[in-house]
């Protein structure tokens, strides 16, 4: 597997998760930048060395890609320096490709699509399989309010948002249905998880500003980045994970929080309606107004609110397990080796 991005992204978290679930199932590497949790990696030098000898009787080396460069990189492995490689891509992007990455994605062997829509964007699709959650680090909390207290984040309950700071990822939405809920929850806070990057700098700041106007800047924070290992303690002591993206791939906040134990809120994006289970582990929403009117609901009907929690850990369990992902891309490896 290949992680050429030094940066943690949304691809590098559930590239990791599905490495570690395939670690005791094959001889394999990760070439390039660390993941965590993961074997340490190797250069992409050491990866083409590698690939010259298959192990296990294979016939040739699977290099499993996410991005343009990785790619490029297995392409260059395959068809210039002639060594028994075979390429699968995951591709979740539910939306046509620029023209680099669909002549890139043409050259695949095999392309495992993470949503029906997806897979309507790409060839070569042999399987198409969901993104899956570590269920094993993403656990409910034995007590919710004392797994929040533990966050050292004031009231009494926490809502958060996780993402990049950008408008593509509806934070302003976000910041706006907050806007509407908290004045009558006075024990809630909310949490805008993520960073902006230089180019989001003014829009973050007028977030901070309708925030600040409206004399909740001490409700609605902005902590940053949370390390991946951090993650799973922060995210059971919430009450609700809130997604409110204008365009998603597929989007795993809202899975990580399920897996929890934790009810979700988003609008119509990425894999988030399949997620929702018809509305028992999820509510999908139209705009900040629908979402601070759902919210306040929820979070006055306890046993509403702990029938949605269980029934979220069981959907997570049951249906967007990582090891239920592992075992979906290693049927299209299978039939890769076998010559399907």
């Amino acid at each position: 597997m290949t992680n050429f991005n030094p940066n943690f992204t949304g691809v590098s978290a559930t590239a990791a998760g599905v490495l570690r679930a395939q670690v005791p199932r094959y001889d394999l590497a990760l070439a390039g930048q660390p993941l965590p949790g993961c074997p340490i990696p190797i250069s992409k030098d050491e990866a083409r060395r590698r690939s010259r000898q298959p192990s296990n009787g294979r016939p040739f080396v699977i290099w499993h890609v996410r991005r343009n460069t990785e790619m490029r990189a297995a392409l260059w492995a395959r068809d210039v320096l002639r060594l028994p490689v075979r390429i699968v891509f995951t591709s979740a992007a539910q939306r046509r490709h620029s023209a680099l990455p669909r002549w890139l994605i043409s050259r695949m062997d095999a392309v495992v699509a993470t949503t029906e829509r997806a897979a309507e964007f790409v060839p070569h699709v042999r399987a198409v399989v969901p993104h899956g959650v570590d269920c094993a680090s993403f656990a409910p909390a034995p007590d919710r309010s004392v797994a929040w207290g533990g966050t050292g984040y004031p009231g009494a309950r926490g809502i958060a948002t996780i993402g990049r700071i950008r408008p593509e990822k509806g934070t302003d939405r976000f910041v706006e249905a907050m806007l509407r809920l908290l004045p009558d929850q006075p024990d809630v806070t909310a949490l805008v998880l993520g960073r902006a990057g230089r180019s989001d700098a003014a829009f973050l700041q007028g977030l901070k500003d309708q925030i600040a106007a409206a004399g909740l800047s001490g409700r609605i924070l902005f902590p940053g980045e949370i390390a991946p290992a951090a993650l799973p303690a922060l995210l059971r002591g919430l009450s609700a994970v809130v997604q409110m993206p204008r365009y998603e791939g597929y989007g795993m906040a809202p899975l990580e929080g399920m897996a929890s134990g934790v009810p979700f809120f988003a609008t119509d994006a990425g894999y988030y309606r399949q997620f929702s289970q018809r509305g028992a582990t999820g509510v999908i929403i139209r705009d900040a107004v629908e979402a601070a009117e759902a919210l306040a609901a929820l979070l006055s009907d306890p046993h509403r609110h702990a029938a949605m929690a269980d029934a979220a850990r069981a959907a997570a369990t049951a249906q967007f397990s990582v090891e239920a992902e592992a075992d979906g891309i290693g049927a299209v490896y299978d039939a890769l080796w076998a010559g399907a």
